[in-house]
């Protein structure tokens, strides 16, 4: 299947994390998605896990990260 219309295709949920972290920083995260693995003692490691077991969180942040890159320009 070809991900040609898919701008995250081949950008991996750590990358995204950890991007919006260096950007961002855990206490915005945690205000704007409002998801507990940005609040509570945040580390890239434990937000990646409950990420990938939660889908709908998942999309929450990859949404977020789209709206990101085009707020910038990337």
């Amino acid at each position: 299947m070809t991900q040609i219309n898919n701008p995250l295709h081949g950008i991996k949920l750590a990358d995204i994390v950890t991007e919006l972290h260096e950007f961002y920083g855990w206490e915005y995260l945690g205000h704007e998605l409002n998801m507990n693995c940005f609040k509570s003692n945040p580390t890239i490691k434990s937000s990646l896990k409950f990420l990938r077991r939660t889908p709908w969180a998942r999309t929450k942040v990859e949404n977020f990260y789209l709206k990101f890159l085009k707020k910038n320009k990337r």
